[in-house]
């Protein structure tokens, strides 16, 4: 097996006919590159791309835009993650954590763990689900809208609120991401007579599309905005060409898994998300 990085136009062109072989386990590092590629100043830090490979055969990819966690493709063999860390350690600091497959990123922290000392938890199990077809919502109060600059504030707002309630670590700045939502026109809002949803959405592939965050303030709930809201944002989406639409839910809630089934959604794969402990305080 050899290690090998790439520029991002290569680490592209090497890393496709790969990723599309399983999208909807790929779809985030499918988001990435193709962003990394078509809008490099969203990312404003080096991204780390590795690809390993035996013979002409690709059997891993790896990648993370810091201060991101370390992104892990499905592999071919398991070894190929004993190199990925070796080479993480080597070049990337102050790495926060890792999300990947469950085996994958199981087995990849495993590694790190025996090869560092550190320690590491789980995060959050999550799950990625898969829509084509949109069963349409009718009865709920309201409609979608682009958000606009005058929602900037309320964004934020809801945007740290969804962070702490399901307890992720903010990595990023979350002016800068509303910012780039609202530059890039992905950000959506579900107003009955005022703001009472929003969920962040767009095409992250010409054929592809990809939903998330979204979130409801508590004293909104119930009224069936976020189904609501996820509905008619996917169905725009596949209106734009996108032939599926994925999202990220988490495991531990079974409301929102079976709202986002309603309206379409179906489950492919679980995910996992770890951090890693800062020895000075494990």
């Amino acid at each position: 097996m050899r290690l090998q990085h790439h520029d991002i136009q290569s680490f592209y062109d090497r890393t496709q006919d790969y990723l599309l072989q399983h999208e909807a386990e790929h779809n985030l590092l499918l988001n990435l590159s193709h962003t990394l590629l078509h809008r490099p100043d969203r990312y404003p830090n080096p991204p780390y791309l590795v690809t390993v490979e035996q013979g002409n055969e690709l059997t891993a990819v790896a990648l993370r835009t810091p201060p991101h966690d370390l992104v892990l493709s499905k592999v071919r063999n398991l070894s190929a993650l004993t190199l990925i860390a070796e080479d993480v350690q080597q070049t990337q600091k102050d790495l926060p954590g890792v999300s990947g497959l469950v085996e994958e990123s199981r087995v990849f922290m495993n590694i790190w763990q025996t090869l560092t000392g550190q320690s590491f938890r789980l995060n959050m199990d999550m799950r990625i689900h898969q829509l084509t077809t949109v069963n349409p919502v009718t009865h709920v109060n309201g409609h979608l809208r682009l958000a606009t600059p005058s929602d900037r504030s309320l964004l934020i707002q809801w945007n740290e609120a969804f962070q702490k309630e399901v307890s992720l670590l903010l990595k990023e700045d979350t002016e800068r991401v509303v910012d780039g939502a609202l530059e890039r026109q992905t950000a959506y809002v579900w107003e009955d007579s005022h703001p009472v949803s929003f969920a962040f959405g767009g095409r992250s592939r010409p054929t592809m599309g990809r939903i998330g965050p979204v979130y409801t303030p508590p004293e909104y709930r119930r009224n069936g905005y976020a189904m609501a809201c996820v509905a008619h944002l996917s169905q725009r989406l596949l209106d734009q060409g996108c032939q599926h639409c994925y999202l990220f839910t988490d495991i531990a809630n079974p409301t929102s898994n079976h709202i986002y089934q309603t309206i379409g959604y179906r489950p492919v794969c679980d995910w996992s998300d770890y951090t890693l402990i800062d020895r000075a305080t494990s």
